[in-house]
């Protein structure tokens, strides 16, 4: 049985259950998306370095609906990111929202199944803003996720409501008794003149294979504010393809931090449109891989409208046999005049046997704009070396201290301190056992 096969006979078993909650239609047409585009080979340019074919020949328990409550809230005490306290808490479990495990500080923050804001007062919302991705990721993984939406969430924030609470959502997949397949979905509607702090993590249970195929889509809307901080820090027997999009519809402030220390391969869509006058993104990733990992960076900045910004930089740390792919596009739509956009990637490799492909682009069709882009991959800088042991720094303390400088232009962008401090800690560790 081929993998088109293999998901066409859970689909048709699948979807007479779950096919009268608003979704039955989006997720036959995804399905049928999938079908005529199957799991994306190298011949595909978007995928040409990143092979993810062979990953679906794996028995997958899918979908893991009977292990959803294997995962105890005394468990999930020991997962839990720094400053958990004063945060809300939305817990996913095999790629499916769990209520009971989830806390929520916040009073004026609203989180509802995806078939529930589909049926109240969100309804209009949910068919406006849900698939607005698909606009941009034409693949037959990112339709698989639409074809068995099920679990998801919507969350929704009030006009004018700053959220005191981050809000923390973790993505745990319970791999102990088989290997799973775990599709998390999320809407999330950011009012006018609304500020929040997401922060996203991914964590994985046992030793058995898993593979995550998540789907966000967001809408800012005139004066709001969104941090987005996602970390990246699972086991090398896990596999994700997460997909992340924004979309501007007002005046906004976006900052996206993505974080990718562990996993064996990682792929990041990460879209931000903007489709109001002057807003503003700002786009920050760090990835320090090692071992035989690989991490794959898509990024898309599309102007819509004129007088907007976006900066982006994301670097890159890379050791042993990892591998590493960046590839950055910038659009600037005809009308989109006075656009100022730049974009740099920077890797350092620490040994010859690791390899990074990046590929920065513009596709630029209006004349009064200001876009640059660039990339640089090379070895760690010798004079700095040769100053720091001249000053009698041994070799590898030299080498942290560099690392830890480089390092520093993404994490001094992360504003909530127990995440800073969290992921410093974790680059401090890496460093400590990684550099020679």
């Amino acid at each position: 049985m081929n993998t088109i096969e293999y998901f066409k006979e859970r689909f048709d078993q699948w979807q007479p259950a779950n096919g009268h909650n608003g979704f039955g239609a989006i997720r036959q047409e995804a399905f049928n998306t999938f079908s005529k585009l199957g799991i994306p080979t190298s011949k595909n340019e978007e995928w040409k370095y990143t092979r993810v074919a062979g990953l679906f020949n794996q028995e997958y328990q899918f979908p893991p609906d009977s292990l959803t409550a294997s995962v105890t809230a005394g468990e999930l005490d020991g997962l839990r990111l720094p400053g958990h306290e004063l945060a809300n808490e939305l817990v996913f479990v095999n790629g499916f929202f769990s209520f009971p495990l989830s806390v929520i500080r916040s009073a004026d923050l609203t989180v509802l199944s995806l078939e529930d804001a589909a049926k109240n007062g969100f309804r209009e919302l949910v068919e406006k803003q849900f698939g607005d991705s698909s606009k941009y990721i034409k693949d037959g993984i990112h339709a698989l996720n639409t074809a068995f939406v099920h679990g998801g969430i919507f969350i929704h924030i009030k006009k004018g409501l700053v959220v005191e609470h981050p809000v923390y959502i973790y993505n745990i997949t319970d791999a102990r008794s088989a290997n799973i397949l775990a599709q998390p979905r999320s809407l999330i509607h950011i009012n006018e003149n609304a500020h929040v702090q997401l922060v996203e993590t991914y964590i994985t249970l046992g030793a058995n294979q898993s593979f995550t195929n998540q789907v966000m889509e967001v809408t800012v809307e005139q004066g709001a504010h969104l941090e987005y901080y996602k970390i990246q820090n699972d086991g090398d027997h896990t596999n994700q393809v997460s997909t992340t999009h924004i979309r501007q519809t007002g005046k906004s402030y976006v900052q996206t931090v993505t974080i990718s220390l562990n996993g064996g391969l990682i792929r990041n869509n990460l879209n931000l449109v903007l489709d109001a006058k002057y807003c503003e993104s700002h786009l920050y990733g760090l990835y320090f891989q090692t071992g035989h990992s690989h991490i794959d960076n898509h990024t898309v900045v599309d102007n819509i409208k004129p007088n907007c910004l976006s900066n982006e930089l994301y670097k890159g740390i890379m050791t042993d046999q990892s591998t590493a792919v960046f590839n950055g596009k910038i659009f600037v739509q005809p009308q989109a005049q006075k656009t100022n956009a730049y974009q740099s990637n920077k890797n350092v490799l620490l040994s010859d046997t690791t390899s990074v492909n990046t590929k920065p682009q513009l596709e630029i069709f209006a004349d009064d704009v200001k876009c640059t882009h660039g990339c640089t991959v090379g070895k760690l800088n010798e004079d700095g070396l040769f100053y720091l042991q001249s000053r009698g720094i041994s070799e590898k303390t030299a080498r942290m201290l560099l690392l830890r400088a480089y390092a520093s232009d993404i994490l001094d962008h992360i504003k909530p301190a127990p995440i800073r401090a969290y992921i410093e800690h974790l680059i401090v560790g890496r460093l400590e056992s990684d550099i020679s």
